[in-house]
């Protein structure tokens, strides 16, 4: 078993004519495919103005966020620190260390300033509430900075406490409330509990059922604007009772401009060893995420193709999530076949994913999956990799408009066809993978994102008051 391990965590819809008729009940309607339409699916109160429009007014913005000091996921340190800090606008923010630190410090960051709260690694219960501590007085800073005229609106993505101080703080001093949702949270820990997933049920139950409170009953109705991960999010959330004409899908994205991804050569590898067939899993191994569907998955692979691996790039939440998985890799007869990558810097894991001749994306069919916009299919589809991924709303949109792959129930038999076809098809696999990523490099750069947030800020900003 093949194991690396790094400090630095890793960031996380055409077939020509031959298939067989097998093969194409496996797979999804994406044979034919559909005019490509960006964020067809994306859809806002108002349109923004065209890609890189020059905007006159200027954004002072203060971001709460629950991501950690520096941020490392793209949708913060690229949208927010790059393309929107680029743009002109004024985004200062409200962080916990990453590292741990004894003291809170002051720091400047995407041309903004950073107050930086204390943290710990300390495991103990004690430890874990001196960090929360921490966090909560650096996010009751809010009430002081907001004070004055520095800044025109506060937004808070993926916190509660933090999200009512800024509620209460800007309609004290009369600014804009913006909010933020990347994941159905209280839905989350509520599913952990009630599945027996959670180490603590009843303070999983209870901190789901507060946090479903403060979020649909008081943080989102007080918001000016929301934004939400994907368009499925969007729906669930105005069912909650939001107003759809408040509520911004934002989808996954990457980093173009100078860092453009270009397709790799077909068939040269760095980290897999060349000619060994293989498909490639990048992401979490959380409980939860139900990867020993791969295992089954190979086992039927296996059958026609007896020499293929799976590679698993990440890691779980706990040592035991990885321990599960070797249990039941070994249990389905494939534990020799199957590669535990571990936990890798973000550049270092994308190599394994440019040489792997297919990535798949499995999430398994719950509500609270249906409304994440998956960041592994984007990066796949941006390095070249065709790909196999269920019935998703976000992943059915992505394969069905760019053509790069094949959208498949969530059935072992349905993937293990679908991945055969490509193993045996490299001609097949590598349009695919062109097709991918030609589209992302033109619908899902994070510049085209960034206008269509901006446009939404500027207009809650200057609009009426929620």
């Amino acid at each position: 078993m093949n194991t690396a391990t790094s400090e630095e965590a890793v960031a996380t819809r055409h077939d020509p004519a031959g298939d067989s008729a097998d093969t194409q009940s496996a797979v999804s309607r994406s044979i034919e495919k559909p005019a490509r339409v960006g964020f067809a699916a994306t859809s806002t109160s108002a349109e923004p103005p065209g890609d890189g429009a020059p905007v006159a007014r200027k954004l002072r913005l203060l971001v709460i966020s629950s991501d950690t000091y520096p941020p490392r996921r793209v949708d913060v340190s690229v949208l927010f620190g790059e393309e929107l800090a680029g743009r002109g606008h004024k985004i200062d923010w409200l962080l916990q260390s990453e590292a741990g630190c004894r003291r809170p410090y002051i720091t400047t960051w995407g041309g903004g300033q950073v107050w930086v709260a204390a943290s710990n690694h300390g495991r103990s219960l004690v430890a874990r509430l001196l960090k929360h501590a921490a966090g909560i007085r650096n996010d009751a800073r809010v009430f002081s900075l907001l004070r004055g005229s520095r800044y025109d609106a506060v937004e808070v993505k993926d916190k509660f406490i933090a999200g009512v101080f800024a509620a209460v703080a800007a309609r004290l001093y009369r600014k804009r409330f913006l909010y933020w949702l990347s994941f159905p949270f209280p839905e989350f820990y509520l599913t952990k509990a009630r599945e027996g997933l959670a180490p603590y049920p009843f303070l999983y139950r209870m901190r789901g059922t507060a946090f479903a409170f403060l979020l649909y009953r008081i943080l989102l109705r007080a918001a000016d604007h929301v934004f939400v991960q994907s368009e499925q999010m969007r729906r669930d959330v105005a069912a909650k009772g939001i107003a759809l004409s408040k509520l911004t899908a934002v989808p996954m994205g990457i980093k173009l401009g100078g860092h453009t991804p270009a397709a790799p050569a077909f068939g040269a590898r760095n980290r897999i060893p060349v000619r060994e067939p293989c498909f490639l899993y990048l992401g979490t191994l959380a409980r939860e995420r139900r990867i020993d569907f791969l295992f089954r998955v190979l086992a039927r692979v296996h059958a026609q193709i007896p020499q293929a691996k799976l590679y698993l790039v990440g890691k779980g939440e706990a040592p035991e999530d990885e321990e599960f998985l070797v249990q039941e890799a070994r249990r389905a007869g494939v534990l020799p076949a199957v590669v535990f990558v571990g936990q890798l810097p973000q550049q270092e894991a994308l190599l394994y994913v440019q040489d792997a001749d297919v990535c798949v994306s499995p999430f398994y069919p719950t509500p609270i999956l249906n409304s994440t916009s998956p960041t592994k299919l984007v990066e796949y589809m941006s390095l070249g990799k065709a790909v196999v991924a269920n019935t998703h709303p976000e992943q059915q949109l992505l394969i069905e408009e760019s053509g790069c792959g094949y959208c498949v129930p969530y059935e072992e038999q349905a993937f293990a066809d679908a991945i055969i076809k490509l193993l045996q098809s490299p001609e097949l696999t590598r349009a695919m993978g062109e097709r991918g990523h030609s589209y992302v490099v033109e619908h899902r750069g994070y510049s085209r994102i960034a206008d269509r947030v901006e446009h939404a800020m500027l207009e809650a900003v200057a609009g009426e008051r929620a």
